[in-house]
């Protein structure tokens, strides 16, 4: 049992490190030739914030699992719809879209899960205590 709970203590983490490093990628596109240095550095960083927002929540879940689990959920969720239409309207790709869904906001999602699970299997392995010694 000690390595399950081992397990779903470091999945969750590095699944989340992973994907937030996947949504930084997306950063890149503020490089472009006809930009100062300056600009282009100021645009690099603008189009992080969601990755330092991301990373703040992860700190939040690495201390408090579960309530990181609901947060991660939430935004998973929330922000599929948004995530899919803007897609949608760009390529008129039902398959492509939900294929983009997958890729950007259901690791958060599952992510959330793992950190909900992570606190419960933690929680029911607490070594019991007697009291009055």
């Amino acid at each position: 049992m000690k390595k399950t709970i081992k397990v779903f203590h470091w999945l969750p983490r590095i699944i989340c490190i992973i994907a937030i490093l996947f949504i930084s990628l997306f950063a890149a596109d503020a490089f472009a030739p006809e930009l100062s240095i300056w600009q282009q550095l100021g645009d690099f960083i603008m189009h992080l914030i969601p990755s330092f927002i991301l990373l703040a929540l992860l700190i939040v879940a690495w201390k408090w699992e579960y309530i990181g689990g609901i947060i991660f959920m939430i935004i998973g969720l929330g922000f599929s719809p948004i995530v899919f239409m803007h897609n949608y309207r760009m390529n008129h790709s039902i398959g492509m879209s939900l294929g983009i869904i997958l890729m950007i906001t259901i690791p958060f999602v599952i992510v959330g899960i793992l950190f909900i699970v992570s606190h419960f299997l933690k929680k029911k392995n607490l070594p019991k205590t007697t009291s009055g010694e």
